[in-house]
């Protein structure tokens, strides 16, 4: 059964309520495959999204950092290999550009490993999603584009919704028109299993340019 979780960033760890869910899904811990954001900054080591997972009592026998020092053919079998992906936060375009460059959406897409993101690893895990210079993002316009599509729904993941709710419904409103749009703040989560889709926090539904907080199922 495919297990997904579309997370916004936590600052100290997961909730008790979601690190335990969390465990119970990570069944096979034999290996844990970090897709960078910034992959030529060799310093952004996805430290803090590891801790998460270690302060939730998820370890693994192997830990492994895909970025520009692993070659692209080495990263692709990582990915094949692997118990769990987690796609870091960051930079959404850099990570979306080297998921292209390295050829590893489809690998990612066909694997049995539970897929986790976060902020951009969300975004990036989505079928398509909006880059908008409202949302803080540096394009020189608002374009829309695909990322891996492990669900057909968009996501916007780790903004600041609860204050710019009419700026989110505003700028999201032609996208949601042909797809759905989970939105969310920091400590927050969507998790797929299967065909069942659960929310964790603060979670908002953007659909045909209308917007409403779904309750909370985890």
């Amino acid at each position: 059964m495919k297990i997904h979780y579309y997370l916004g960033w936590f600052n100290n760890l997961f909730p008790e309520n979601l690190g335990r869910v969390i465990q119970e899904d990570i069944t096979d811990r034999k290996s844990l495959a970090m897709i960078s954001s910034n992959p030529s900054n060799y310093e952004d080591d996805g430290g803090t999204e590891r801790s998460w997972l270690d302060q939730a009592g998820i370890m693994f026998d192997e830990y492994h950092l895909i970025n520009y020092r692993v070659q692209k053919e080495d990263a692709q079998t990582i990915i094949q290999n692997a118990s769990v992906i987690f796609l870091l936060g960051g930079n959404i375009l850099n990570q979306n550009s080297f998921l292209m460059e390295y050829e590893l959406s489809d690998l990612i897409k066909k694997c049995n490993a539970v897929v986790m993101g976060a902020s951009a690893g969300a975004i990036n895990m989505s079928a398509k999603f909006l880059c908008s210079k409202n949302f803080g993002d540096e394009v020189v316009m608002n374009s829309v584009y695909e990322g891996i599509g492990l669900d057909n729904f968009s996501v916007l993941s780790h903004f600041d919704l609860e204050n710019n709710i009419e700026l989110v419904q505003s700028e999201l409103s032609p996208l949601s028109e042909e797809i759905h749009i989970y939105a969310s703040n920091k400590d927050c989560a969507v998790r797929v299993k299967g065909d069942k889709i659960d929310v964790f926090g603060n979670v908002f539904l953007i659909s045909n340019s209308k917007i409403r907080k779904l309750d909370e199922t985890l």
